[in-house]
């Protein structure tokens, strides 16, 4: 996009008028439309055709064109299908496994991961991580123990983010019943909550929560 951009400029410099989807109602795709692929079989006159490219119903059509315009084999595939196309008739002969994978520091991970999702929301959001001690009357030993990681310092009325997320925790604590309290899953669930939906409303933005709720 940049080098793009770096085009683009040099031809407004020259006085050239650039029109793009910004200024204008047009659009530019990479794709060929209909007329364009009849045209491209009739050039090649291809024995096999193996649309490519979109999904399920995109690459029927396409095949369904191929036939349309003589082409003697046409193998609508998808992703993980082994095709054959010589010797013999062309058809799909196997599945292999298919998908994304990443190179996660020193290991191969797969792209349903959910290290990849939770690190895309992470570097969106943030995270806010919360201690508490609770004993065994429900009552609340010792002030929460806070941090923050990729969330603002200040909150746009100027208050510390600390603070507020603070106030937030204690608040959520004292609303809750002494009895409880005494449930850790009710305390993590209901301090998540709060903390997610509170920042929510004066950031925009609701962060990944860590609450760990310890029975003294």
């Amino acid at each position: 996009e940049r080098d793009v951009g770096r085009i683009v400029n040099r031809l407004i410099e020259q006085g050239i008028e650039i029109v793009t989807d910004q200024t204008e109602l047009v659009h530019v795709s990479g794709h060929p439309r209909r007329d364009e692929l009849t045209e491209m079989y009739r050039w090649t006159r291809p024995k096999i055709a193996v649309p490519a490219h979109g999904e399920m119903l995109h690459l029927s059509r396409h095949g369904e064109l191929a036939r349309e315009l003589g082409v003697g084999e046409v193998v609508v595939a998808r992703n993980g299908q082994v095709v054959r196309l010589a010797p013999g008739e062309a058809g799909i002969i196997d599945e292999v496994p298919v998908g994304r994978l990443y190179k996660d520091g020193a290991i191969i991970i797969d792209g349903s991961d959910a290290a990849v999702s939770e690190r895309r929301k992470l570097s969106f959001s943030g995270i806010v991580s919360v201690a508490l001690a609770i004993n065994d009357k429900g009552g609340i030993a010792g002030d929460p123990v806070i941090d923050m990681k990729g969330l603002p310092e200040r909150t746009a009325k100027g208050e510390e983010m600390a603070d507020f997320v603070a106030d937030v925790v204690v608040a959520a604590l004292e609303n809750l019943p002494a009895k409880r309290r005494r449930d850790p899953d009710t305390v993590e669930g209901v301090v998540t909550r709060a903390i997610r939906s509170s920042v929510n409303t004066i950031w925009g933005k609701k962060p990944s929560c860590h609450v760990l709720v310890i029975e003294v």
